[in-house]
Protein backbone atom coordinates (compact mmCIF):
# COMPACT_ATOMS: atom_id res chain seq x y z
CA UNK A 1 0.00 0.00 0.00
CA UNK A 2 1.44 3.33 -1.03
CA UNK A 3 2.08 5.84 1.87
CA UNK A 4 1.15 9.03 1.40
CA UNK A 5 3.48 11.79 2.88
CA UNK A 6 3.60 15.20 4.11
CA UNK A 7 6.77 16.69 2.44
CA UNK A 8 9.73 18.96 4.49
CA UNK A 9 7.97 22.02 3.07
CA UNK A 10 4.41 20.87 3.02
CA UNK A 11 4.86 20.30 6.86
CA UNK A 12 5.01 23.48 7.45
CA UNK A 13 2.16 24.29 5.60
CA UNK A 14 -1.67 25.15 6.33
CA UNK A 15 -3.61 21.62 6.09
CA UNK A 16 -7.12 22.95 7.93
CA UNK A 17 -8.29 25.37 10.14
CA UNK A 18 -9.06 24.58 13.78
CA UNK A 19 -12.71 24.17 14.19
CA UNK A 20 -14.39 27.27 15.76
CA UNK A 21 -14.42 27.10 19.62
CA UNK A 22 -11.95 24.50 19.69
CA UNK A 23 -8.89 26.81 20.63
CA UNK A 24 -9.23 28.51 24.49
CA UNK A 25 -8.94 32.41 24.61
CA UNK A 26 -5.32 33.36 25.77
CA UNK A 27 -3.11 36.31 26.10
CA UNK A 28 -0.18 34.66 24.18
CA UNK A 29 0.60 31.96 21.91
CA UNK A 30 -0.75 32.92 18.29
CA UNK A 31 0.59 33.23 15.49
CA UNK A 32 1.58 37.56 15.54
CA UNK A 33 1.50 37.26 19.45
CA UNK A 34 4.10 34.11 20.83
CA UNK A 35 4.64 33.82 24.37
CA UNK A 36 8.34 35.28 25.86
CA UNK A 37 10.14 33.86 28.09
CA UNK A 38 13.93 34.96 28.68
CA UNK A 39 15.45 32.20 26.62
CA UNK A 40 13.40 32.35 23.71
CA UNK A 41 10.14 32.52 22.36
CA UNK A 42 7.24 29.90 21.35
CA UNK A 43 3.70 29.62 20.16
CA UNK A 44 1.05 27.87 21.92
CA UNK A 45 -2.72 26.40 20.93
CA UNK A 46 -4.98 25.48 24.09
CA UNK A 47 -8.07 23.57 23.91
CA UNK A 48 -11.40 24.93 25.27
CA UNK A 49 -13.72 23.24 27.69
CA UNK A 50 -11.84 20.07 28.07
CA UNK A 51 -10.16 18.88 30.70
CA UNK A 52 -6.58 18.83 29.56
CA UNK A 53 -4.89 15.45 29.11
CA UNK A 54 -1.16 16.56 28.91
CA UNK A 55 0.66 18.74 26.25
CA UNK A 56 2.72 17.71 22.72
CA UNK A 57 5.55 20.21 22.01
CA UNK A 58 6.51 19.84 18.25
CA UNK A 59 9.91 21.03 17.48
CA UNK A 60 10.28 22.42 13.25
CA UNK A 61 13.03 21.48 10.62
CA UNK A 62 16.02 23.46 10.27
CA UNK A 63 14.77 26.85 8.72
CA UNK A 64 11.51 26.85 9.82
CA UNK A 65 9.39 28.39 12.70
CA UNK A 66 6.89 27.95 15.35
CA UNK A 67 4.33 29.71 13.69
CA UNK A 68 4.62 27.46 10.62
CA UNK A 69 3.37 24.92 12.31
CA UNK A 70 0.23 26.22 14.08
CA UNK A 71 -2.20 24.53 11.18
CA UNK A 72 -0.46 21.31 10.87
CA UNK A 73 -2.44 18.11 11.42
CA UNK A 74 -0.36 17.59 14.66
CA UNK A 75 -1.70 20.95 16.73
CA UNK A 76 -5.05 20.01 14.81
CA UNK A 77 -5.10 16.67 16.28
CA UNK A 78 -3.36 17.73 19.46
CA UNK A 79 -6.23 20.60 20.19
CA UNK A 80 -8.80 18.03 19.30
CA UNK A 81 -7.78 15.15 21.49
CA UNK A 82 -7.44 17.17 24.38
CA UNK A 83 -3.64 18.13 24.31
CA UNK A 84 -2.02 21.91 24.76
CA UNK A 85 -0.16 21.93 20.99
CA UNK A 86 3.16 23.81 22.08
CA UNK A 87 5.49 25.25 19.04
CA UNK A 88 8.69 27.15 20.42
CA UNK A 89 11.42 28.51 17.83
CA UNK A 90 14.56 27.67 17.53
CA UNK A 91 16.55 30.87 16.99
CA UNK A 92 20.57 31.08 16.71
CA UNK A 93 21.07 34.77 14.87
CA UNK A 94 24.71 34.45 14.54
CA UNK A 95 24.80 30.76 13.58
CA UNK A 96 25.32 29.18 9.95
CA UNK A 97 21.17 28.73 10.18
CA UNK A 98 19.55 31.48 12.52
CA UNK A 99 15.82 29.26 12.41
CA UNK A 100 17.20 26.25 13.95
CA UNK A 101 18.19 24.05 17.01
CA UNK A 102 21.83 23.40 18.93
CA UNK A 103 21.75 19.84 17.76
CA UNK A 104 25.39 18.24 19.47
CA UNK A 105 26.95 18.29 16.42
CA UNK A 106 30.90 19.72 15.49
CA UNK A 107 30.75 22.83 13.23
CA UNK A 108 27.65 24.53 13.65
CA UNK A 109 28.22 27.27 15.70
CA UNK A 110 25.09 27.19 18.04
CA UNK A 111 25.72 29.74 20.88
CA UNK A 112 22.42 28.82 23.30
CA UNK A 113 21.63 26.04 24.82
CA UNK A 114 18.26 24.37 23.24
CA UNK A 115 18.04 21.91 26.27
CA UNK A 116 17.48 24.69 28.46
CA UNK A 117 15.71 26.97 26.57
CA UNK A 118 13.06 23.58 25.70
CA UNK A 119 12.38 22.75 29.51
CA UNK A 120 11.75 26.38 29.87
CA UNK A 121 9.32 25.94 27.35
CA UNK A 122 7.68 23.11 29.09
CA UNK A 123 7.51 24.59 32.79
CA UNK A 124 5.99 28.12 31.69
CA UNK A 125 3.53 26.12 29.48
CA UNK A 126 2.77 23.83 32.62
CA UNK A 127 2.63 27.10 35.37
CA UNK A 128 0.69 29.79 32.27
CA UNK A 129 -1.65 26.45 31.01
CA UNK A 130 -2.09 24.19 34.04
CA UNK A 131 -0.02 21.02 32.02
CA UNK A 132 0.62 18.67 34.42
CA UNK A 133 4.84 18.53 34.02
CA UNK A 134 4.83 14.66 33.64
CA UNK A 135 2.76 14.84 30.63
CA UNK A 136 4.50 16.44 28.09
CA UNK A 137 5.16 14.66 24.56
CA UNK A 138 8.39 16.19 23.06
CA UNK A 139 8.11 15.70 19.46
CA UNK A 140 10.09 16.85 16.26
CA UNK A 141 10.05 16.71 12.42
CA UNK A 142 14.18 16.72 10.29
CA UNK A 143 16.41 18.92 12.80
CA UNK A 144 13.41 19.17 15.14
CA UNK A 145 13.81 15.05 15.43
CA UNK A 146 17.21 15.13 15.85
CA UNK A 147 16.96 18.09 18.84
CA UNK A 148 14.31 15.49 20.45
CA UNK A 149 17.30 12.52 19.96
CA UNK A 150 19.55 14.92 22.07
CA UNK A 151 17.18 15.93 24.67
CA UNK A 152 15.79 12.27 25.06
CA UNK A 153 20.07 11.36 25.26
CA UNK A 154 21.15 14.01 27.43
CA UNK A 155 18.10 14.87 29.66
CA UNK A 156 15.98 12.39 29.45
CA UNK A 157 13.94 13.42 32.60
CA UNK A 158 12.45 16.46 30.41
CA UNK A 159 9.68 14.93 29.03
CA UNK A 160 7.48 12.04 29.29
CA UNK A 161 7.79 10.76 26.06
CA UNK A 162 10.34 11.21 22.80
CA UNK A 163 8.55 10.92 18.90
CA UNK A 164 10.98 12.06 15.75
CA UNK A 165 10.54 12.05 12.54
CA UNK A 166 13.48 11.80 9.71
CA UNK A 167 16.06 13.16 12.35
CA UNK A 168 18.23 11.45 14.72
CA UNK A 169 21.68 12.19 16.10
CA UNK A 170 24.49 14.14 14.51
CA UNK A 171 27.97 13.47 14.39
CA UNK A 172 29.88 12.53 16.55
CA UNK A 173 27.54 9.81 18.11
CA UNK A 174 27.38 10.02 21.96
CA UNK A 175 29.02 7.04 23.53
CA UNK A 176 25.54 6.45 25.79
CA UNK A 177 23.17 8.51 26.96
CA UNK A 178 22.28 9.51 30.42
CA UNK A 179 19.23 7.16 31.20
CA UNK A 180 16.24 5.00 29.62
CA UNK A 181 13.62 6.55 27.43
CA UNK A 182 10.23 5.90 25.80
CA UNK A 183 11.20 6.98 22.64
CA UNK A 184 9.19 6.25 18.86
CA UNK A 185 11.04 7.00 15.73
CA UNK A 186 9.81 7.53 12.34
CA UNK A 187 11.84 7.66 9.36
CA UNK A 188 11.29 7.05 5.20
CA UNK A 189 12.77 3.96 3.77
CA UNK A 190 13.82 6.23 0.86
CA UNK A 191 14.83 9.85 2.40
CA UNK A 192 17.42 11.19 0.62
CA UNK A 193 17.65 14.55 2.96
CA UNK A 194 18.08 12.68 5.85
CA UNK A 195 19.04 8.97 5.11
CA UNK A 196 18.56 6.42 7.14
CA UNK A 197 22.85 6.13 7.52
CA UNK A 198 23.50 9.55 7.64
CA UNK A 199 25.27 11.70 5.29
CA UNK A 200 28.28 14.40 5.55
CA UNK A 201 27.14 18.12 4.42
CA UNK A 202 29.23 21.02 3.50
CA UNK A 203 32.12 19.30 2.56
CA UNK A 204 32.48 17.11 5.67
CA UNK A 205 32.47 19.85 8.21
CA UNK A 206 29.35 18.33 9.86
CA UNK A 207 27.63 14.72 8.98
CA UNK A 208 24.12 13.44 10.11
CA UNK A 209 24.53 9.88 11.73
CA UNK A 210 23.44 7.15 11.12
CA UNK A 211 19.82 5.43 12.45
CA UNK A 212 20.67 2.37 13.64
CA UNK A 213 23.90 3.76 15.51
CA UNK A 214 21.41 5.65 17.18
CA UNK A 215 19.10 3.15 18.18
CA UNK A 216 21.69 1.01 19.33
CA UNK A 217 23.12 3.09 21.53
CA UNK A 218 19.97 3.72 23.03
CA UNK A 219 18.96 0.25 23.22
CA UNK A 220 22.07 0.19 25.45
CA UNK A 221 20.55 2.67 27.44
CA UNK A 222 16.89 1.21 27.96
CA UNK A 223 18.91 -1.95 28.52
CA UNK A 224 17.19 -3.81 25.94
CA UNK A 225 17.80 -7.58 25.97
CA UNK A 226 18.96 -8.38 22.79
CA UNK A 227 19.27 -6.32 19.36
CA UNK A 228 16.64 -7.56 17.20
CA UNK A 229 13.31 -6.16 18.31
CA UNK A 230 10.75 -8.09 20.75
CA UNK A 231 8.42 -7.79 17.43
CA UNK A 232 8.00 -6.30 14.42
CA UNK A 233 4.67 -6.47 12.01
CA UNK A 234 3.46 -4.32 8.76
CA UNK A 235 0.46 -2.40 9.03
CA UNK A 236 -0.57 -0.42 6.43
CA UNK A 237 2.34 -0.15 3.96
CA UNK A 238 4.29 0.62 7.24
CA UNK A 239 7.21 -1.78 9.00
CA UNK A 240 7.38 -1.58 12.63
CA UNK A 241 9.61 -2.79 15.09
CA UNK A 242 9.06 -2.77 18.91
CA UNK A 243 11.69 -3.27 21.12
CA UNK A 244 9.97 -3.56 24.76
CA UNK A 245 12.01 -6.30 26.24
CA UNK A 246 13.87 -3.91 28.03
CA UNK A 247 14.77 -3.49 31.64
CA UNK A 248 13.28 0.63 31.50
CA UNK A 249 11.66 2.54 28.86
CA UNK A 250 10.65 1.34 25.06
CA UNK A 251 11.88 1.94 21.73
CA UNK A 252 9.25 1.59 18.70
CA UNK A 253 10.58 2.33 15.17
CA UNK A 254 8.07 3.14 12.00
CA UNK A 255 9.36 3.32 8.71
CA UNK A 256 7.22 4.05 5.74
CA UNK A 257 7.78 3.96 1.81
CA UNK A 258 8.39 7.79 1.25
CA UNK A 259 11.23 10.21 1.21
CA UNK A 260 11.96 13.03 3.57
CA UNK A 261 8.75 13.54 4.86
CA UNK A 262 5.42 12.96 7.18
CA UNK A 263 3.27 10.00 6.87
CA UNK A 264 -0.21 11.32 6.60
CA UNK A 265 -0.99 9.10 9.70
CA UNK A 266 1.55 10.45 12.21
CA UNK A 267 0.33 12.79 14.46
CA UNK A 268 -2.92 10.09 14.61
CA UNK A 269 -0.49 7.37 15.65
CA UNK A 270 1.87 9.49 17.39
CA UNK A 271 -0.75 10.83 20.11
CA UNK A 272 -2.34 7.21 20.36
CA UNK A 273 1.33 5.94 21.38
CA UNK A 274 1.82 8.92 23.23
CA UNK A 275 -1.34 8.18 25.27
CA UNK A 276 -0.69 4.86 25.81
CA UNK A 277 2.58 6.51 27.71
CA UNK A 278 0.34 7.55 29.73
CA UNK A 279 -1.25 4.92 30.64
CA UNK A 280 -4.21 5.71 28.82
CA UNK A 281 -6.45 3.70 26.17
Amino acid sequence: MKTHLISSAFFLTTIGLLAPGTVSAQQCGQAETPCKIPLGTYHVLSPADVKIRGAVVLLHGGGGTGKGLLKTNMAKQAVKNGFVFVAPNGFHPTARFKNNWAVRAKNFGHELDDIKFLNSVMNNVSKKFGVDRTRFLLAGFSRGGSMVWDIACHAPKSARAYAASAGAFWDDLPEKCSGPVDLFHTHGWNDRTVPLEGRPLFGGDVAQGDVWQSLKILRASNGCQNRQPASSKIENGQWWRHWTDCKSGQIDLMLHDGAHGTPTNWADVTLKWFAARLGEN
